[in-house]
């Protein structure tokens, strides 16, 4: 029996909603079963403050972070349709987008992550708006400043600010102009906050940073089922990045080069986010996003038995997932 993705791919409006609300029910889970392995370490003034705000509601942690993870979603799609990363309209990134940030249960109480996908997101928007732009200069220097912000709140994320230098060479629009522009938008966010550590707070600005980074490589943190899952959810990216080149041929130039790019940069995140091991629940909306872009596009284009099954096998995945924790 063939499976079809033809309804998931252009749902109807009911179906559509039905989608979003199975969705939200493994969220639901984990708020009404709560596992015990929930980690929440945060090494950021902001963050941290942002945190204790709602830290003794978790109903309106969860609400809030459920309502910014849906306004991500619709991020998400504004940012497919702009630039025609699938070429043909589909649903398919909101969904897988959703339904595995409801899976990871380490992202429902860490609201500081969400928000800083909603401006890294803003990020993309201008570095993907570079190509073959007259105003890449401008576009380079707000791109860079909405990822730096992002990295007020997650200290790790100025590591892909580099890896952002290196798309512009794939998007064609590296020069020094758009380079500096890069570099003086990156700092633009952090010497304001670090003005204000130092002369509001009295703060140390060299520890307060460093303790911030807190840099650390240790798989024990994570349970045999976690590393078994994360095994299994690499080999279905790597079987869907197969699917991307070899449809590439239909792919115009600077869309391929703008996944190249997301191919880049979630090879980098997963670097960056491994040597931040203690604050991963940080970087998964991040990976969350942009997983769910990669596999969408070959799960929407390629009409074949072997990636309609492939993503049965990728809810099986993790729905199996879900209970093999709340079991063991």
């Amino acid at each position: 029996m063939r499976v079809s993705l033809k309804h998931l791919i252009v749902p109807s409006i009911p179906l559509a909603v039905l989608l979003i609300g199975c969705c939200y029910v493994f969220w639901g889970v984990d708020y009404f079963f709560p596992l015990q392995t929930h980690s929440n370490t945060i090494y950021n003034p902001i963050a941290e403050r942002v945190q204790n705000l709602f830290l003794e509601n978790p109903l309106l942690i969860n609400f809030l972070s459920g309502l910014i993870t849906l306004m991500n979603a619709f991020l998400l799609v504004q940012l497919n349709n702009r630039f025609a990363l699938i070429r043909t309209r589909t649903f398919l990134p909101v969904i897988i987008y959703l339904f595995l940030i409801g899976i990871w249960e380490k992202t429902h109480l860490n609201i500081s992550s969400h928000l800083a996908l909603t401006i890294f997101i803003l990020g993309l928007f201008n570095f993907f708006s570079m190509s073959h732009n007259k105003n890449a200069t401008e576009l380079a220097f707000m791109g860079s400043f909405f990822v730096a912000l992002a990295g007020l709140i997650v200290f790790p994320y100025l590591f892909l600010i580099p890896v952002c230098w290196i798309g512009f060479m794939m998007l064609r629009s590296f020069s020094l102009r758009t380079f500096l522009a890069s570099l003086f938008g990156s700092l633009a966010p952090w010497v304001i906050f670090l003005s204000y550590l130092y002369f509001i707070h009295k703060l140390n600005i060299l520890w307060t940073v460093f303790s911030g980074f807190n840099l650390s490589f240790s798989l024990q943190s994570l349970s045999l089922i976690e590393l078994i899952y994360t095994g299994f959810m690499l080999i279905i990216l790597i079987v869907a990045i197969v699917g991307i080149f070899s449809n590439s041929n239909q792919t115009s130039i600077q869309t391929r080069n703008k996944l190249n790019f997301l191919l880049w940069l979630i090879s980098a995140t997963l670097f960056v986010a491994i040597f931040s091991i203690d604050q991963l629940s940080m970087f998964l909306p991040l990976l969350a996003l942009i997983y769910a872009l990669l596999v969408s596009h070959p799960f929407t284009l390629i009409k074949n038995k072997i990636y309609s099954t492939l993503f049965l096998v990728f809810v099986v995945l993790n729905i199996s997932f879900v209970i093999i924790k709340h079991i063991f």
